[in-house]
């Protein structure tokens, strides 16, 4: 996955959420073979998992999974993972404008 770090700020927060994978990632996993859909619906097989509170400019989020195994491993594009019971305590104890500090 991709690593970053910094401070930034909760800009939003969505139960279920859309997923809609830059066009970047997009061109990035086609030519490692892999087709991504350009839109995914909410829901259970969609990767964002069951809450997402959207970070910094709204490109980056902490999310839920749809396969909680891969949890731990470096698989995102700069977004930050927990198990889906966890963010979903999180977001229901963080409010839009919190302050988010990412250390690597």
């Amino acid at each position: 996955g991709f690593q970053w770090s910094g401070t930034t700020r909760i800009v939003a927060k969505a139960e279920w959420p859309d997923w809609r994978p830059p066009p970047e990632m997009i061109r990035r996993e086609a030519a490692k073979g892999n087709m991504l859909k350009p839109f995914v619906p909410g829901g259970p097989g969609n990767p964002m998992g069951a809450r997402a509170l959207y970070i910094g400019g709204g490109v980056y989020r902490i999310h839920g999974p749809n396969a909680p195994g891969s949890i731990g491993g470096a698989v995102s594009s700069g977004c930050i993972r927990m198990m889906n019971s966890d963010v979903v305590e999180r977001d229901g104890k963080v409010r839009v404008g919190a302050r988010v500090v990412v250390y690597r």
